[in-house]
């Protein structure tokens, strides 16, 4: 949706509140207009805010995006479709999105508010991120795991199942972005546990980017 450009230029001084969307899996869902930008947010985390999404931004910057074996890209927990946007106009990547969202609301927002301005083409699965990893049997170049039920990583993301199944899900060569929350440090603990105990299992050269407020998991295919 086109942004009329007064409402542009003053969303760098104020947010502007545009639409709810409330749901049952997300009951404070509401996007605004912020710093030029639409923001998907629930009562305690944001959950895309276009290209200024840094976590993923400073994450893509440290890791070898050329390097990648094709350009087939899954998402799980689209929001409105952050990480396309950035690797749209930061880094100048077409790449094909497979984008796993649970929420209907969400879907609907991100269809309005975002993928009328992107170039890359879009496939949608409605569908919890822990069977969809189950049940897939296509192979991807790169994985952004980016799913919160508000603040908070579901229990079943962060099981043995589901890292494995993100091992195979990866081409060889592929690459595993998986976000975890590390503002305080209670999340900072809990993501370096996950990591230690279950991520370097799998991923047995795994690293830690931290972005500032969220590390990111770094696993390779």
């Amino acid at each position: 949706m086109q942004i009329p450009l007064w409402k542009k230029y003053l969303s760098y001084l104020f947010e502007f509140h545009i639409e709810s969307a409330p749901s049952e899996h997300n009951p404070h869902l509401y996007v605004s207009l912020s710093k030029g930008r639409y923001q998907l947010a629930t009562q305690n985390a944001i959950y895309s805010f276009g290209d200024l999404y840094d976590n993923f931004t400073k994450a893509f910057q440290r890791v070898a995006l050329d390097k990648l074996p094709g350009d087939e890209v899954l998402i799980l927990g689209f929001g409105l479709g952050s990480i396309p946007e950035i690797l749209e106009k930061k880094f100048g990547k077409n790449y094909r999105y497979t984008g796993v969202e649970l929420d209907e609301e969400v879907l609907y927002l991100a269809n309005k508010y975002t993928l009328p301005g992107l170039r890359s083409p879009v496939s949608f699965v409605q569908a919890d991120a822990f069977a969809f990893v189950h049940l897939c049997r296509e192979k991807f170049d790169m994985i952004c795991m980016d799913v919160f039920s508000d603040d908070i990583i579901p229990a079943d993301c962060q099981t043995s199942d589901f890292t494995d199944n993100l091992k195979r899900l990866l081409k060889p060569g592929g690459l595993l972005l998986y976000n975890r929350l590390a503002l305080a440090e209670k999340d900072k603990a809990e993501a370096q546990r996950f990591f230690e105990t279950e991520f370097l299992r799998v991923f047995p050269g795994g690293e830690v980017l931290d972005v500032g407020g969220n590390y990111v998991l770094v696993g390779r295919g």
